[in-house]
Parts: C-alpha cells; sequence; structure tokens
C-alpha cells in the first residue's frame, strides 16, 4: 500500500463525465483507469501495446480485482501505480495503487493472457519474462 512499492506511475485528472450527481466517480470508470496506466507503462518500456499486437500477440484480460478504499472525484488528480508482480509461461499479472496526493483511493490487480489473434492461447514473451526476473 505504499507507493514506493511501484515501478511507474501514471497521473489521469477525473472528467465530469465520469462522475455520478454527487461529482462521484462512477465505480465502472476504474477499470479504463488501469487500461490507460497499463498501455502508458508498456509504452514507456518501450513496448507499446500496438507493436505487441503486430507481433502477433494480444493481451486477453483474465481477471479484475478492485478494493475501494475512498472515493475518486470530479477534477482530482489520480496517480495510478503500477508494477508488474507476476510472469508465468502463458500469462501475467499487474498490480495498482491508486492515490490522490498521499491518499489511497483504490487497491487493483489485473491478470492477462497471452493469446494469439484467433484467441488461442500462447506463450508471453521472452522480455516480458526476462523484465520479471530484473533483467
Amino acid at each position: 500500500m505504499s507507493p514506493s512499492d511501484y515501478d511507474f506511475t501514471h497521473d489521469i485528472r477525473v472528467r465530469f463525465s465520469e462522475t455520478d450527481a454527487m461529482g462521484i466517480v462512477h465505480h465502472s470508470r476504474y477499470l479504463p483507469y488501469l487500461e490507460e496506466a497499463r498501455v502508458a507503462y508498456l509504452r514507456h518500456i518501450g513496448h507499446p501495446y500496438s507493436e505487441m499486437r503486430a507481433e502477433g500477440v494480444d493481451y486477453a484480460v483474465l481477471e479484475a480485482h478492485l478494493r475501494y478504499v475512498q472515493p475518486l472525484r470530479f477534477d482530482e488528480i489520480l496517480t495510478v501505480h503500477l508494477r508488474l508482480a507476476t510472469v508465468s509461461r502463458a500469462w501475467f499479472q499487474m498490480s495498482y495503487l491508486l492515490t490522490v496526493v498521499d491518499d489511497v483511493r483504490a487497491v487493483a490487480a489485473t491478470a492477462h493472457g497471452a493469446v494469439h489473434p484467433n484467441g488461442r492461447p500462447t506463450r508471453i514473451p521472452e522480455w516480458l519474462r526476462t523484465l520479471s526476473e530484473g533483467g
């Protein structure tokens, strides 16, 4: 639950359209925040999602877990802290901490399976396995 435990951060300003009548972010909007941060992370480490797909591997979301701690509100700057948590031969998991300033707002994890364009499972690329080993 400490931001220092995460390798990457991505800031997002909460838009009015993501909130309800009380100015609180609807629970369904958290998954797109995770996706935006994950795509930014992959771009940051030199493996943009578009290039990964061009290499013939896609990443299906297998699981998504969210624990809401405090609500997000309109116009706040949300920081999504992200790290690669686990990598196996065919799937990987990302961990997230969502904060505003120093307040934890949510904790999340997503699991992704490597698949061919036809949807059949495949192996995770070597660079991703190496990244998880600290290399």
